[in-house]
């Protein structure tokens, strides 16, 4: 209902808003009809001024009045003979002045117009929420007056059921009667609902239009938006509209003031929605739910009723309601021990007619004690005696003896009673029952009524609903499922995964993200590829008659849209089950999935290996927090899990165009981060190696990925400022030295390499780390199993005993003797150790950068020859053959790093902004040696070489990123950059607004463009610091220039001399434009800094660690040589990758593959501190006061609810104790009549039931 939300908030914000409505409904005249009579039949009490439709003789057209013969013969009136169709005339939203801002949708619509279509403008045009439930409230018209208990029932029971079930309720939407106490009943909860309850509880008055006062305000062939409709005292009853409904469709039957017209009209709405699904576009399990309600009534109510029982509605009536209700309440109640009774002119035998006629009788007898002034009985009795025949479609309700808290209990039961009626004799009984719990989402009737552990629940019997939980959002089922009896590996294959994706809701970004993939592969089929052209066009006829490409979302597509959201960092999705894991373009693997997809498909049958996974994607592409919290809970690899899901959020939210949405995504991604950083701390504390691989493990469910490269790709920063991930970060930066290392001391080592073997630099060696982890493990089974966690590595020697241990280590373990690696030299062992460390790498490169750039500014101050032949230089050469071994340096980080491919990898290179800087860097050096070849270029070239020694120089910026004290400075500086474009912008108005104004007022005339630059822009920004040229500005000032006003010199380049008449004005701007540049605009430029140096720095300590992983991976997958030393390693990683085809070793710094049984071990170990974890939040939360008042206000209603059971014994008790009176009474009477002898007269007569009945009704 986002339109009729919209138009709530009232007034007339609405003009567009109108306008559009008005267009979106301007069909409705042509395809909706209007009833107007077309036969004046007089009506013989009224003189002939009055038509039997009710409506006066001026009031019929000419036509209606000139067939006076035909209407002569005619004795009674009717809308189907004497009624013509018109295009309607009143359509559109009311608004009643005076008592409420919110517009209400009607309708003037012909009784015999179909309810398909008035079920499609409720849904599709007017856009109500499809109902779980119809509730048609029958009876109580007209002057009746509504009982106190039956207004309870009304306002307690039937709409806080239908708010909590998602119900529509029908009545006659007028101001009377029932009608008006519903009415009041919505109103009352609208006002105390949540803006989110409100729109789910639907009141849709089905009127006749006759009847409807001050109807002629709603008249309008154009439509009205809004009409205005007032009708005066409206606290009496009428027939006006009420208030309270949302919409109201007013059944015209072409008479005036009669009732009833509507009846045939709502009848056939209750069958056609009856037959409709409930969820989501009809993605329900069971078709919607429609019962009757009867509260009092008039006899003409048990037509309408036969007719609705004899199409399986079932009904409710509330008995002691009075009218109709009290009538069905006592045959049904009081006449179920007769025989069923034949409908007439079913059978012909003479053997049921005895039965039959003494039940017919009853039914008289007891319909006239209740209609004693019914004349016409014998149709009434034949239409009770069918209901009767239908009494297990029908419940009745004790409403004034029963709590109405209950009221939503006592719907389901009457429609499990009807649909019970039903069902097949294989079906189990209480499948309809838990299908209408789903579809009302009340988990609380399904766990005490249903899953209380009475029921043995099979697989088949929760299959449906567990389809109809998931597509309609009830995870509160989902759980309930899953804990009873519902195998999830059993339940999702890959064909009910495709049609969980299906029934996507329109409009949503996970649909249209969908609809693009679905799109970019239909159009690879439409455009065929060469190859294919040259087929027979038999053989392509042949092809398309067998089976057309799949126009349906399908696994490619999901894999398309995780794609498109996950990057780079993680193999595709479900390409495995389509077979098409070694495809190697995209476009490739488009052809190879229309090919499979439009074979057999046999890939739909397979079981989904990873299905909790696979549930949480589906949740998380459709931002279903609680649904997607709860399959992260039951989903292996917690860590990974939750920062897959901030990353996909993430991602999405910067596709979300809504406010609203984009904001819940961004919040469900910071609790997901939440949740991988709080697990991953309870991990670290229980086992710190452990912790460490998994971090780095490679992980098959999602995609081979690790935790650290998707935390990387989710931006999770508040994950990289554990401390558990900085551990490891430092164990990879200082590699086998130790981490209190000072960095002075590397620096001498640097230039006295012996140094690194002498004690002067720690060094963790082999033996100790067997040791420490030999310590805690003294039985080696026990250390046996430990290791099979797998074992992280963090230095050069651990990737050296990791790559001997996966060899041989294996039959030594299983011993349960521990393996030593075999020991290199101690001077090989020592230089490798020291100069293979990242950290080492990271100095030498800083060292030989400061190199660089003095040698660079060296060349450009000193040495910078002229073109060839006389240049460049001997130190020029050395900086190009330098230049040269970093552009080598940067093709290595750009195309020969990882396992992806290279457009991947270039994809992934380019996103970092330092690389930018060094492409920029790059180039720029470039551009500037090919122009300083050239003599009509060199002093372009330089220049250019000039500015790209800004960029190298620049870049130290981030060589410093990785000390803890520069690094979150150099962010809060690159966040205070943003607030200086913002500053500039204002400044550049200020500026040209001053400087343009000033050079026109100072200088008449002045056409030269150097002179115009300098002052219209420079001068006033030099004004700011200070640098004011009084002399020029101020007339009254000498200024010792030559200056002309001759118009030729003036153009030749002379000095013009400056204008006196309005020199004063020149003043006043340069006060003004001082004024708001050097404290308005430089104030502003602070607080703004201030703020940003505030927020920035409670956070920047995270931003840095963040950003100290990226520099870690940088100078980790370096070689230990700096440019141009590092030459010398390209070298040799050439010849060791391409021709040797030696693999790298240093990828199991970040990235390690373990085995089934150590992925699982560690998997298991994980779940475990995941439980953990979870178990102490819980208690945390049950512990804290709202879950206390919970618990408290659930106690209450539990006691509450006791006191209304005890009041109903007490009346069972009272009704048992008259009994037993009146029995022991008669028995007394008949032993006295016994004693006397049968010749004798008893002394006294017999008691009288009644008589004891009224006296304890007095008590």
């Amino acid at each position: 209902m986002k339109d009729t939300g919209a138009e709530e908030g009232g007034g007339g914000d609405g003009r567009d808003n109108t306008g559009q409505t008005e267009k979106s409904q301007s069909w409705i005249p042509k395809i909706i009809k209007k009833r107007v009579c077309s036969t004046f039949v007089e009506d013989s009490f009224s003189n002939g001024a009055l038509c039997q439709c009710g409506a006066a003789r001026d009031d019929h057209a000419s036509v209606a009045l000139g067939d006076y013969f035909s209407t002569a013969i005619v004795n009674q009136w009717k809308s189907v003979q004497h009624s013509s169709e018109r295009p309607t005339d009143a359509f559109g939203e009311v608004q009643f002045a005076g008592a409420s801002k919110r517009h209400s949708h009607f309708l003037r619509l012909s009784w015999s117009t179909e309810p398909s279509m008035v079920y499609t403008i409720l849904t599709a045009h007017w856009r109500f929420p499809l109902p779980n439930l119809v509730v048609s409230v029958v009876g109580g018209e007209g002057r009746t007056q509504v009982k106190t208990w039956v207004r309870e029932v009304l306002r307690q029971g039937l709409v806080k059921a239908s708010q909590s079930t998602g119900a529509w309720i029908l009545t006659t939407g007028l101001r009377e009667g029932v009608g008006r106490c519903v009415g009041q009943a919505v109103r009352d909860h609208a006002t105390a609902a949540s803006s989110f309850s409100l729109n789910k509880v639907v009141a849709l008055g089905i009127a006749p239009w006759g009847l409807v006062e001050k109807r002629e305000q709603l008249v309008n062939p154009q439509g009205s938006f809004p009409a205005k409709y007032y009708v005066q005292n409206i606290s009496r009853d009428s027939c006006s509209l009420d208030n309270n409904y949302q919409a109201f469709l007013l059944v015209d039957d072409g008479s005036v003031g009669r009732r009833g017209g509507e009846t045939d009209f709502r009848a056939r709405l209750e069958e056609y929605i009856s037959h409709q699904r409930t969820g989501i576009w009809g993605s329900g399990s069971i078709d919607i739910p429609v019962v009757c309600m009867l509260i009092s009534g008039e006899t003409d109510m048990l037509k309408r009723m036969d007719l609705s029982l004899k199409n399986s509605i079932p009904w409710l009536v509330l008995a002691g309601s009075g009218g109709l209700a009290d009538f069905l309440s006592d045959i049904l109640e009081n006449r179920s021990s007769a025989p069923a009774v034949p409908s007439s002119g079913e059978g012909n035998s003479e053997a049921p007619k005895t039965p039959s006629v003494d039940l017919k009788d009853r039914v008289a007898e007891r319909f006239k004690k209740h209609f004693p002034s019914e004349a016409q009985t014998d149709k009434l009795v034949e239409h009770a005696l069918s209901i009767y025949q239908n009494k297990d479609l029908i419940t009745i309700y004790h409403g004034e003896h029963e709590s109405p808290n209950d009221f939503d209990t006592v719907l389901l039961k009457t429609l499990v009673g009807a649909s019970k009626q039903q069902s097949s004799v294989g079906a189990s009984p209480y499948s309809d029952e838990l299908k209408l719990a789903v579809t009302w989402n009340r988990v609380d009737i399904a766990k005490s009524e249903l899953f209380n552990g009475d029921i043995q629940w099979k697989y088949e019997d929760l299959e449906d609903s567990m389809t109809d939980a998931l597509i309609n959002d009830k995870p509160q089922f989902v759980r309930l499922f899953t804990e009873n009896g519902l195998n999830i590996m059993e339940y999702l294959t890959y064909g009910r995964l495709e049609t969980l994706y299906r029934s996507v809701p329109d409009g949503t970004l996970l649909y249209q993200l969908l609809q693009q993939c679905l799109a970019e592969r239909l159009a690879i089929v439409e455009r065929p590829s060469p190859s294919e052209k040259q087929n027979s066009s038999s053989k392509m006829v042949k092809d398309k008659n067998q089976s057309g490409p799949v126009k349906e979302v399908t696994l490619f597509e999901v894999s398309g849209v995780l794609e498109l959201l996950m990057g780079d960092v993680c193999q595709p999705f479900y390409y495995k089950a389509l077979g098409l894991e070694f495809t190697s373009s995209k476009r490739t693997s488009l052809r190879r999935a229309n090919k499979v997809l439009r074979g057999d498909s046999f890939y739909r049958q397979l079981r989904c290996p990873y299905p909790w996974a696979s549930l949480f994607l589906w949740a998380v592409l459709q931002n279903r927090s609680e649904m997607a919290l709860y399959f992260w809970e039951m989903a292996g690899e917690a860590v990974l899990s939750a920062l897959s899901g901030c990353n996909i959020l993430r991602d999405l939210s910067k596709l979300e165009e809504e406010t609203e949405t984009k904001l819940s995504m961004k919040e469900l991604a910071q609790k997901f981060e939440n949740l991988a950083h709080d697990i991953f701390s309870s991990c670290y504390r229980s086992d710190e190696n452990r912790s460490f691989t998994l971090l780095i493990r490679k992980s098959p469910i999602w995609g081979d990925t690790t935790c650290l490269q998707m935390g990387v790709s989710a931006d999770a920063r508040l994950f990289f400022s554990n401390d558990g991930v900085q551990s490891l970060l430092s164990q990879i930066w200082w590699g086998d030295m130790k981490r209190n290392t000072e960095v002075w001391k590397l620096l001498l080592a640097f230039f006295c390499p012996i140094l690194c073997y002498t004690n002067f630099i720690s060094f963790r060696t082999q033996d100790n780390q067997l040791e420490e982890e030999e310590m805690p493990n003294e039985d080696a089974v026990a250390q046996d199993s430990d290791s099979l966690y797998g074992t992280t590595v963090f230095s050069f020697s651990d990737i050296k005993h990791h790559e001997v241990d996966s060899e041989v280590h294996k039959s030594d373990a299983i011993k349960g003797v521990p393996y030593r690696p075999p020991q290199r030299p101690f001077i090989v062992s020592r230089w490798r150790q020291f100069w293979f460390a990242p950290v080492t790498s990271f100095l030498g490169n800083v060292l030989m950068y400061f190199l660089f750039l003095l040698l660079f500014a060296y060349v450009l101050l000193v040495d910078f020859e002229p073109p060839p032949p006389s240049g460049p230089g001997a130190a020029e050469c050395v900086l190009y053959f330098w230049v040269f071994t970093i552009v080598c340096e940067e093709i290595r980080q750009t195309i020969f790093l990882g396992t992806m491919s290279w457009p991947q990898r270039f994809r992934l290179y380019i996103q970092d902004v330092w690389n930018k800087c060094d492409l920029t860097a790059i180039s720029l050096f470039i551009i500037g040696l090919i122009c300083r070849m050239f003599h009509w270029s060199h002093e372009f070239g330089r220049d250019v070489l000039c500015l790209d020694y800004m960029v190298f120089t620049l870049r130290l910026i981030h060589i410093f990123a990785i000390h803890k004290q520069l690094g979150p400075k150099i962010i809060i500086v690159g966040k205070m950059m943003k607030d200086v474009f913002f500053f500039l912008f204002f400044l550049g108005v200020w500026l040209m607004a001053y400087g343009v104004a000033n050079q026109a007022l100072i200088y008449s005339y002045d056409p030269n463009p150097n002179r115009i630059f300098r002052r219209v822009f420079y001068r006033p920004y030099l004004h700011i610091f200070g640098q004011i040229p009084v002399e020029e500005m101020d007339v009254g000032k000498d200024w010792d220039i030559n200056c002309t006003n001759n118009v030729t010199l003036i153009e030749s380049g002379e000095e013009p001399c400056r204008t006196h008449e309005s020199n004063w004005l020149v003043v006043i701007l340069l006060v003004i434009y001082l004024l708001v540049t050097n404290i308005l605009l430089i104030n502003l430029l602070i607080a703004m800094f201030s703020y940003t140096f505030s927020k920035v720095q409670e956070h920047s300590d995270t931003y840095w660690k963040f950003q100290r992983y990226n520099l870690i991976v940088e100078y980790h997958s370096r070689p230990s040589l700096a440019p141009p030393f590092i030459i010398l390693s390209h070298i040799n990683l050439f010849i060791k990758r391409v021709i040797r085809k030696v693999p790298s070793v240093k990828i199991h710094h970040f990235v390690l593959d373990l085995e089934a049984k150590a992925a699982n071990r560690l998997s298991t170990w994980e779940t475990i501190q995941k439980e953990d974890f979870l178990t102490a939040r819980n208690k945390i939360q049950k512990s804290s006061d709202s879950e206390r008042l919970k618990r408290m206000s659930t106690k209450v209603d539990g006691v509450l609810k006791h006191l209304s059971e005890s009041r109903d014994f007490e009346h069972r008790l009272r009704s048992l104790e008259n009994q037993m009176e009146y029995c022991s009474s008669a028995l007394s009477w008949v032993v006295d009549t016994l004693s006397q002898g049968s010749t004798f007269k008893p002394p006294r007569p017999p008691p009288l039931r009644d008589a004891f009945a009224s006296s304890s009704s007095s008590t």
